[in-house]
């Protein structure tokens, strides 16, 4: 796959800047990658709009959402 070398920089400094606004999510991920990827775990979501509105999901991870979510993190499968 073939990407603009501006867009990453683009891309590089957006999400450095995610992560000075909310320095608790890599750790959060990070802490999931490293300690809840196993079939059988539920990953609740829930939104709460701005005007009060929510809406919520979940997920109970199987193998293949696992080998899929690995590949998302590593895509150079390094």
């Amino acid at each position: 796959m073939n990407m603009n070398p501006m867009m990453i920089m683009q891309l590089q400094q957006r999400i450095q800047t995610f992560q000075q606004e909310h320095p608790k999510v890599l750790p959060f991920l990070t802490a999931i990658k490293d300690h809840a990827l196993e079939e059988g775990t539920v990953i609740a979501m829930k939104v709460t709009t701005k005007d009060g509105r929510t809406l919520e999901s979940n997920i109970k991870l199987t193998a293949n959402d696992i080998d899929t979510i690995r590949m998302m993190m590593d895509p150079e499968g390094q």
